[in-house]
């Protein structure tokens, strides 16, 4: 059975800290990017950070450029986001996601887990 675990959302204020992490488990850990995506309210889902648990590239948005970190442990399974200097705006609840291409066959697989809300106080 395929399970991403999120957990580490929590409430903080304006220029807080927060951890979060996704532990995977049912699928090739090594052969997924792993993103985290922040669904704010009303709004729709996006994707704020990623990496490949292969070689470790990393990707970010705009937003979490230089206050953001996210590192992978691969011997775990598990996946972290080091959020700091947190702002209002990041306020939402964060999904992780597992996501394979193979390009053999050009089959997508996307696997979510469930959110841990972040609530970031002004």
């Amino acid at each position: 059975e395929v399970q991403l675990q999120a957990f580490g959302g929590g409430l903080v204020q304006t220029g807080g800290s927060l951890r979060l992490s996704c532990t995977a488990s049912g699928f090739t850990f090594d052969d997924y990017a792993i993103s985290w995506f922040r669904q704010a309210p009303g709004k729709e889902r996006v994707v704020v950070s990623s990496i490949s648990t292969s070689d470790g590239r990393v990707w970010y948005a705009n937003s979490a450029k230089g206050r953001f970190t996210i590192s992978t442990d691969n011997a775990k399974t598990t996946v972290y986001l080091e959020m700091i200097n947190l702002k209002p705006e990041d306020t939402g609840v964060y999904f992780c996601n597992a996501r394979n291409l193979d390009l053999a066959t050009a089959r997508l697989t996307d696997y979510w887990g469930q959110g841990t809300l972040v609530t970031v106080s002004s």
